[in-house]
C-alpha cells in the first residue's frame, strides 16, 4: 500500500495544489547539492597532471571534438607536426590533449570503433612525422564491438602492419582498424574500466 503521505502528495499535484516538479528557489533546494565525480575534463586533467610529473609541457585543447573519427586524426596529426616543425604551441616534449566523442561512418565490414579508426587514420598520415605519438581511447576501456580501449600510431606504425601483411588504407576502407592496429602491435587493450566520460585523444612529441 502507498503511503498515506505520498498518496496525499501525489493528490495535491492532481488538483494543482503543488507544482508537479520542485522549481527553482524552492526551499527542497536549500540543503542540495550537485558533485560532479567523473567528467571528460576531469580525466583529461589527470592524464595531464600525470604528464607533467614525466616532464612534459601541457595542454588541453577542448572537451567538446566531434566529427568524422578519420578527419579528427589529421587534426591530431597537423598538431604534431606543427610541433615537430615549429614548437608551437607548446615547448618539447609536448603533449596536448582533446576530448569528445568522434563518429565513424561504416563503409566496409570489418571490426573497429572509433578511437582505433583514428588511430589507424593517422599512421597513414605519420610515415614522415618524426618524434611523435598519437594515441586515442575510449575511458571506458571499450571502443566499439572489441575488446580494445583503442590504439595508438606512430611514424614507424605502417611499416609494422605491412611488415605483418597488412594494406593500412584497405583496411581503412573496410573500417577494419582492430585487425591492422592488432597485427601491429599498437591496439591498447586495458580491459573494462566501468566508467564511461567519452573519449581521449593524445599527442605526445619529443624533442630531437
Amino acid at each position: 500500500r502507498i503511503p498515506q503521505a505520498v498518496e496525499d502528495a501525489l493528490r495535491r499535484g492532481e488538483r494543482g495544489d503543488t507544482p508537479e516538479t520542485p522549481k527553482p528557489g524552492n526551499p527542497l533546494f536549500d540543503k542540495a547539492r550537485t558533485v560532479v565525480i567523473g567528467s571528460n575534463d576531469i580525466a583529461a586533467d589527470a592524464a595531464i597532471a600525470c604528464a607533467n610529473e614525466l616532464g612534459f609541457n601541457t595542454l588541453m585543447l577542448t572537451s567538446f571534438m566531434e566529427g568524422e573519427a578519420r578527419e579528427v586524426a589529421r587534426f591530431a596529426v597537423a598538431i604534431g607536426r606543427e610541433l615537430v616543425h615549429r614548437h608551437k604551441p607548446l615547448n618539447l616534449p609536448a603533449m596536448v590533449v582533446f576530448g569528445g566523442e568522434t563518429t565513424v561512418t561504416v563503409r566496409g565490414h570489418g571490426k573497429g570503433g572509433r578511437n582505433q579508426e583514428i588511430a589507424l587514420s593517422a599512421a597513414l598520415a605519420m610515415a614522415h612525422v618524426p618524434r611523435t605519438l598519437i594515441v586515442a581511447l575510449a575511458t571506458d576501456g571499450s571502443d566499439g564491438p572489441t575488446d580494445a580501449a583503442g590504439g595508438f600510431a606512430d611514424s614507424g606504425s605502417l611499416g609494422r602492419m605491412r611488415d605483418a601483411g597488412i594494406d593500412p588504407r584497405e583496411a581503412l576502407n573496410a573500417n577494419d582498424s582492430n585487425e591492422a592496429l592488432a597485427r601491429a602491435g599498437d591496439l591498447i587493450v586495458t580491459g573494462p574500466t566501468n566508467t564511461n566520460v567519452n573519449d581521449l585523444t593524445f599527442v605526445f612529441v619529443y624533442p630531437d
